[in-house]
């Protein structure tokens, strides 16, 4: 007679064992079938990377809320030194230039300052910015002078920073955002946020997808019931305001690893070498600068000899000419040579979509042409980087960009505070002392095949190479991980 199957759960490990019919002689023996281990795994990583890594990715969601608005509050901010009143007349870039220098020699620290570059006003009602180099200012940083174009008159006096032009106010929220003021040890920090932001967010993606298959009211999981309570009201808000900043998350995490000080250093590496990069503006003169001659050279007007002065009149003629061949946006800079043997240099500044970032190297004695780069000719990867930096900057689109920034970064803090909410919730009630719930169960990879924990494995071990904080950061995971156990075998066993 054969014995009749049943299936019955563990109480101990929670697996299905089937008991089935032995052979003569034998006694019954359950085999043991695998639990789903990926789901299991990817929870318990989602878990642990927002308990632990949680404070830095709220940091960075909260300083980055407040840099996605930075644009706009710089204009409001500064609106005496940006702005002026619009005139029908307008004076020379050597007259607003000799303006500038009489300000900055009548003022301190004026034999260290020399001049550096020209952003003429981009229009009417727009200030010009007369920028010098001077000693005692830091890494990418210049003293900008604010001259009305039209009367001349010095509207404000500040520190500017990189490519950007920020002026004091964004400079103090970008650098809060991106090294809390701490300096290189400070980049850690946001690199750590960058770079968990995508796990934690892929791995709540795969949950997600668990629940919405198993689900009975899908839409539950696509945005809050209002009628749940309790630990399934946080849950829901929590899982609905994921989905829904998901893609925007993944893209800060993205953009944010290429500023970061290791993985960046890796994103730079493979672009150079796939050839994703656009090419540099070559500035240096001689015979082997194969430059085509300008053909509106006659009316260029003064020049600078090739030794590296900056000659006001210059300006005004290089501009001229950077008009004619393929600036066509206000918003330039124009840079005279940094040393003897060097080219003048002018490039479009503007952000807004479409980029503008075409760029000219011009010989100051000769006025010609001797390098010219234009952004359309770029390739694809190198403008889809230029859109990336600029979107995460907040000024691709200007105040549109900003507004869907800053609902991600409050989504984003949103999803941070809610689960440490939840994990409060979670605690249980016999045990008053305890303030946080239990961590999702151990032992997912010893439910895993051969072939899954292989995989793992491997991209644990990829991924802590091209993202070396993730990588240690993994290994302290784990080891937290052990003594955790090791902690409740010890417990259970007494």
């Amino acid at each position: 007679m054969r014995a009749a199957s049943s299936a019955t759960p563990s109480s101990r490990e929670g697996a299905t064992v089937t008991l089935t019919s032995p052979a003569p002689g034998a006694a019954l023996r359950p085999a043991r079938t695998r639990r789903p281990w990926f789901g299991a795994l990817m929870l318990r990583l989602h878990f642990f990377a927002g308990i632990l890594v949680g404070p830095f990715i709220l940091i960075a969601a909260v300083s980055g809320a407040l840099y996605a608005v930075a644009p706009t509050l710089e204009q409001i901010v500064y609106a005496h030194e940006l702005r002026a009143p619009a005139t029908a007349e307008r004076l020379t870039l050597a007259e607003q230039i000799r303006i500038a220098e009489e300000h900055v020699d009548s003022g301190p620290g004026a034999d260290g300052a020399t001049l550096a570059a020209v952003r003429p006003a981009p229009g009417p009602g727009d200030t010009s910015r007369i920028m010098f180099a001077q000693e005692g200012l830091g890494s990418s940083e210049s003293r900008a002078v604010f001259v009305d174009p039209g009367t001349g008159e010095i509207r404000g006096d500040l520190t500017v920073y990189g490519t950007s032009g920020s002026l004091p106010l964004r400079t103090w929220i970008s650098n809060l955002h991106r090294t809390l003021h701490l300096g290189d040890l400070g980049r850690n920090y946001s690199e750590l946020a960058a770079s968990w932001l995508g796990i934690v967010a892929l791995a709540g993606l795969v949950l997600w997808i668990v629940r919405i298959r198993k689900a009975r009211v899908r839409r539950d999981l696509v945005r809050p019931n209002r009628a749940h309570t309790g630990y399934r009201r946080l849950f829901g808000w929590h899982t609905s305001v994921g989905i829904w900043v998901l893609l925007g998350a993944l893209f800060l995490s993205a953009t944010g690893i290429t500023w970061s000080q290791y993985a960046g250093a890796n994103v730079s590496n493979l672009r150079a070498a796939l050839d994703w990069t656009g090419p540099a503006l070559r500035t240096t003169l001689g015979e082997e600068a194969d430059a085509p001659v300008d053909e509106h050279a006659a009316h260029r007007g003064a020049v600078s000899a090739p030794t590296g002065a900056a000659n006001p009149a210059t300006f005004d003629a290089v501009l001229a000419i950077a008009q004619r061949a393929n600036v066509n946006t206000g918003q330039v800079e124009i840079a005279p040579p940094a040393e003897a043997g060097m080219a003048w240099t002018v490039r479009e500044i503007k952000t807004g979509f479409p980029t503008e970032g075409d760029r000219l190297a011009i010989d100051g004695s000769s006025m010609q042409i001797t390098d010219r780069i234009d952004f359309a000719d770029l390739p694809l990867a190198a403008k889809l980087a230029d859109w990336g930096v600029s979107l995460h900057m907040g000024v691709l689109f200007g105040p549109l960009n900003q507004i869907v920034l800053l609902l991600i970064a409050t989504g984003i803090t949103t999803m941070v505070v809610l689960g440490y909410a939840m994990w409060w919730k979670r605690r249980p009630t016999h045990a008053p002392s305890r303030l946080v719930g239990s961590t999702p169960r151990r032992g997912a990879l010893r439910d895993a095949p051969w072939w899954g924990l292989g995989a793992v494995v491997a991209a644990s071990a990829l991924i802590g190479l091209w993202l070396p904080l993730i990588g240690w950061t993994l290994v302290g995971f784990v080891v937290i991980d052990t003594a955790i156990g090791v902690v409740k075998s010890r417990t259970s066993v007494s």
